[in-house]
């Protein structure tokens, strides 16, 4: 877990960082010096961090990681969501089946997803952030499927050619991500799937060719929006036959709209792939020689159970360490090998990850280096909802504190986030049932959460 550190500020304003225990040794111990006069100086009383959680949503996130660590319920559960997420019957339709929607929507659909519209979303980004939470990051579930026979047709010279359907189905893509991007405010981020726009979208980048024409005006209009409203748009990551061609118009969508200090668009690197590195080395070199602000999203990666196995690393300990290299060359500003000429370019760093050790050692050296005026860049870290509930409020507590103790301009803690999506239920079963499938080594690996989760619940029962 990340450390519960106290930050307190001697003469001459530096910052020192203390453990809760010594702040309160320092507090109760009394100085040859003091004045018999003066009150005794009560110790400072520790918060646990996931007091803020509401007793209704811990309750219901102790059912379900406990249930989520067991191996006997795991594999039962995603046969059945493998089922509803395939299923053409009406009956096994959640937005058609009255009983079973309030069923999916009582025992996973709230504790995952935002909501089936915008009020409902509305309130559970205002809940997500009463508790403390910086900003959410919010992506819209729907994916629009379209028969292959449809894909193409014919024009009068024999010539195959995207039939108006595609063409529309990028206006829909376009629209759906434009009214979940009035759903946030300022500061919180949009994810965008590039692929949601359909086959126009997903044969060009499978190709490695330009982004289309339709889909630049697309992308374009989507990206001015996010600036105007003062919010930020990531690129999610998608399967290696796609992420070389997403990465090429991921760069020219940076070159085109991260000209400021702080990046409006980022894109998605994947640590668990053993190319990561030299693709952030990639990004890094162009982002200096051109002069554009550079945004990465690190996750661990996503798409383990459908990608060639040998583009990934062969462990776990080798994919930790590739996570937290890229943190520490983004974090530490350091230049690719033969690239050291090179200034190092404005950049953000967002650290996506349920891995409490990364997290630790990535603020930690985020933390040192600002306090000994070292440059780095800026760091936020973020969680899916609903999923490791302890780290996040670890995270909101050590940014409250910070910012208690320490001016704006000298804030050392990173601001916490809650990833989300929306939709119906329906649209909803298909991204949990995916995230099911991709987080299954880190959700049979949850045992910690559910034994912070019951030492919460029991230090409320005893008061």
């Amino acid at each position: 877990m990340l450390s519960r550190s106290t930050l307190i500020k001697p003469p001459h304003g530096l910052s020192v960082q203390v453990s809760p225990n010594l702040a309160r040794r320092l507090h109760s111990t009394k100085s040859h010096f003091h004045d018999a006069a003066m009150p005794a100086i009560k110790p400072p009383v520790e918060v646990s961090s996931m007091a803020r959680i509401p007793t209704k949503l811990l309750l219901r996130s102790l059912l379900l990681t406990s249930l989520m660590t067991s191996k006997l319920f795991l594999q039962p559960a995603l046969a059945v969501m493998g089922v509803l997420t395939t299923s053409k019957s009406p009956l096994l339709n959640p937005d058609q089946n009255l009983l079973l929607n309030k069923f999916l929507r009582w025992t996973v659909y709230n504790h995952f997803c935002a909501g089936v519209n915008r009020k409902e979303v509305s309130k559970t980004v205002a809940d997500i952030k009463k508790m403390g939470y910086q900003g959410v990051i919010l992506g819209y579930s729907k994916e629009i499927v379209l028969d292959h026979e449809e894909k193409l047709s014919t024009d009068e010279y024999g010539k195959s050619q995207y039939s108006d359907k595609c063409y529309q189905m990028i206006d829909e893509w376009k629209e759906g991500t434009l009214e979940t991007l009035r759903m946030v405010g300022p500061g919180d981020f949009l994810a965008v799937k590039l692929t949601g726009a359909g086959p126009i979208s997903v044969n060009a980048m499978a190709a490695q060719k330009p982004m289309p024409e339709a889909m630049v005006k697309a992308v374009d209009e989507i990206c001015i929006a996010t600036e105007k409203q003062g919010s930020r748009l990531w690129l999610d990551a998608e399967q290696q036959v796609l992420q070389k061609g997403l990465d090429d118009w991921a760069i020219e969508v940076m070159r085109k709209h991260n000209k400021s200090q702080t990046p409006i668009i980022y894109n998605t690197i994947q640590g668990y792939l053993k190319g990561s590195k030299v693709n952030l080395d990639h990004h890094l070199t162009l982002a200096a020689q051109e002069g554009w602000t550079l945004g990465i999203k690190l996750v661990r990666g996503a798409y383990i159970e459908h990608e060639t196995r040998s583009l990934i690393h062969d462990t776990q300990v080798d994919t930790d360490r590739s996570y937290d290299l890229i943190a520490d060359t983004m974090l530490c500003q350091r230049m690719p090998a033969g690239k050291e000429n090179l200034p190092f370019p404005k950049a953000a760093l967002f650290l996506a990850t349920h891995n409490a050790a990364s997290a630790t050692k990535a603020i930690a050296t985020h933390q040192d280096r600002l306090l000994a005026n070292k440059p780095t860049v800026m760091l936020e870290c973020g969680q899916i909802q609903g999923m490791a509930d302890e780290l996040s409020c670890e995270l909101v507590q050590n940014y409250e504190r910070a910012l208690e103790q320490s001016s704006a301009a000298n804030l050392t803690a990173p601001k916490a986030f809650k990833c989300m999506t929306w939709g119906s239920v329906s649209e909803c079963m298909g991204y949990l049932h995916r995230r099911a499938i991709e987080n299954r080594g880190a959700v049979e690996r949850t045992q910690h959460m559910v034994t912070a989760l019951r030492r919460e619940l029991w230090r409320r029962i005893v008061g």
